[in-house]
């Protein structure tokens, strides 16, 4: 690295304090011109208080750029009210910084009563609007931070998933314990079993286990119809009898399946791990007619892979996977012109439901791919059946850096023998990709193909800036989060405008998701949104064959 001549380096200007106590002013009269100003006022704004020469248009670069207006309509009033005016504006330095500066701004009459000029009284007050605007900016954070990341189940009001599993990873760098999961299940009449009863049922159930468990153990909804206990710090002996005591409450009120895993400090498995095998533990009892099913020790690793996979394999194989679709709006021509297909899992009390347990845990234990490639085959098909349907495809993250990809959508494209500019490929959870050069690989070839290439959840963290260079980008998802209260929100509004405009430079379509409303409808349109889609435009559909 070279080293700069001395006289190449920047000099810092020398620290100045601010001047709160002493008092600074301009006189400017109409009459040739003319403006004068105090040497104090020189020195704050950095000239020579020697300086001849002096001119409005000196004085007015010394104006924040942002603040010209202010300062000239404060001025404006002054002169023709006659009467003083107060204004607090920027005054840049001669060194490039600036400070704050309240301003009097006081017309002089002439002998006939007429404004012949103004006289303005300039006082540095850095510190007090420094401390104002540092209020400001903290009550701002305050309004727009979430105040907690422990979000509540709606239906039931427990801990998530995701929340809960961080909760086992924090047991698990603690002591010991056991991880209990429960499946609750109407009787098998198929009245009892309809989502309103069964959504019923799950509430009560999740009451009755708060009242059952002591208040230390942690409670979460885990599944569909699955409420997981953390015994934290409690021996064997103890969580056993504890479930026992729970399982007996909740057989009186629904069917009852569990699976009981113990864990010691440090233990290999980790939540998701944990929760696997609790979660195999109560099919197990389901299947052996029993109430619960112990798990001394946690699987091994490479066991639960290929027990995991096996599972995915049967759902697969026995139509346990479905598909759903949801128009999207293209904003210029007010028609739906493209649709997303959704993956949904069959469950066994109130029909379809979202994938988001199943693919979680098939990302963390390499088991993704084989249901990514069974939604591209579905897609395929459905698009040769029906031409000029143009389909977009979500895929892992995982799935996009697997060199297998390529190869098998390449395939596919043949057996079909369709429009490929009918697919446009999403790709989700880009903080997976494992293998970046492998999805750069993908993409290239997939447009080359002539597909599309849509980055999902574009804002929330996963979809990083980075990605729009790095991928050959058609279009990208804002992340619904940002939507729901867009038209209340400001500051949702400012991030959403900017992440149009970054998109629109790079030369990037935008969609933007969870649209439940005719204004924030609308209020997307002033922003430049590409399209749109949300209940507003349609909720997601079973697919029926031959049409969308």
């Amino acid at each position: 690295m070279t080293v700069p001549d001395e006289r190449e380096r920047y000099t810092l200007p020398e620290p100045r304090q601010p001047a709160e106590d002493q008092a600074a002013w301009f006189t400017y009269t109409a009459a040739g011109d003319q403006i004068v100003w105090s040497a104090v006022l020189s020195t704050m704004i950095g000239r020579d208080p020697e300086e001849r020469g002096k001119t409005r248009q000196i004085l007015s670069r010394h104006v924040h750029r942002d603040d010209h207006a202010k300062a000239l309509g404060a001025i404006t009033e002054a002169w023709t009210s006659q009467n003083t005016v107060h204004t607090t504006v920027r005054l840049m330095r001669a060194d490039g910084g600036w400070f704050d500066a309240d301003c009097a701004l006081e017309p002089m009459a002439g002998p006939d009563g007429a404004v012949r000029g103004i006289r303005g009284t300039v006082r540095d007050v850095s510190a007090r609007e420094r401390a104002r605007r540092e209020s400001a900016r903290l009550t701002r954070r305050g309004e727009t931070v979430q105040a907690s990341l422990i979000e509540p189940d709606p239906a039931t009001g427990l801990l998530t998933r995701a929340r809960f599993a961080d909760e086992i990873d924090r047991a698990l760098r603690g002591a010991g314990g056991a991880l209990l999961v429960v499946r609750v299940q109407a009787g098998q009449d198929p009245i009892a079993v309809r989502p309103d009863r069964n959504a019923d049922l799950l509430h009560r159930a999740a009451r009755l286990v708060e009242e059952t468990v002591r208040p230390e153990h942690l409670i979460g909804r885990v599944g569909p119809n699955e409420i997981a206990v953390l015994f934290a710090n409690v021996t064997w002996r103890a969580a056993r009898e504890q479930t026992r005591a729970l399982i007996a409450a909740l057989s009186a009120v629904a069917g009852t399946w569990s699976g009981l895993v113990r864990f010691e400090r440090d233990a290999e498995a980790g939540s998701h791990g944990l929760l696997i095998d609790a979660e195999q533990a109560w099919r197990q009892s389901r299947e052996a007619g029993r109430p619960i099913t112990l798990v001394a020790h946690p699987v091994p690793v490479r066991d639960r892979q290929g027990s995991y996979r096996t599972r995915v394999a049967d759902a697969l194989g026995t139509d346990r996977f479905t598909l759903y679709s949801q128009p999207i709006l293209e904003l210029q021509t007010n028609r739906v012109t493209r649709h997303e297909l959704l993956l949904r899992v069959l469950d066994e009390t109130d029909g379809p439901q979202s994938p988001i347990q199943v693919l979680d845990t098939a990302e963390r234990l390499d088991a993704v791919f084989d249901i990514d490639l069974w939604v591209v085959d579905r897609a395929m098909r459905l698009a040769a059946e029906q031409p000029g349907l143009c389909l977009q495809v979500n895929l892992s993250g995982r799935s996009v850096g697997d060199p297998r990809l390529t190869a098998e959508v390449e395939k596919l494209l043949e057996r079909y023998a369709l429009d490929p500019a009918q697919l446009t490929f999403e790709i989700t959870e880009t903080a997976l990709i494992g293998n970046l050069s492998e999805a750069r690989r993908f993409a290239d070839r997939v447009r080359d193909l002539g597909c599309g290439l849509a980055l999902d959840d574009f804002g929330s963290g996963y979809a990083s800036f980075r990605y729009l260079r790095l991928f050959p980008i058609d279009l990208v998802k804002i992340d619904g989060e940002y939507v729901v209260d867009l038209v209340d929100n400001p500051q949702d509004q400012v991030l959403v405008r900017a992440l149009v405009q970054v998109c629109q430079a790079y030369g990037i379509h935008t969609v933007a998701e969870f649209v439940q409303d005719e204004a924030t409808l609308r209020m997307l349109r002033e922003l430049g949104v590409d399209y749109v889609q949300g209940y507003l435009i349609g909720r997601p559909e079973a697919i029926v064959p031959g049409r969308l």
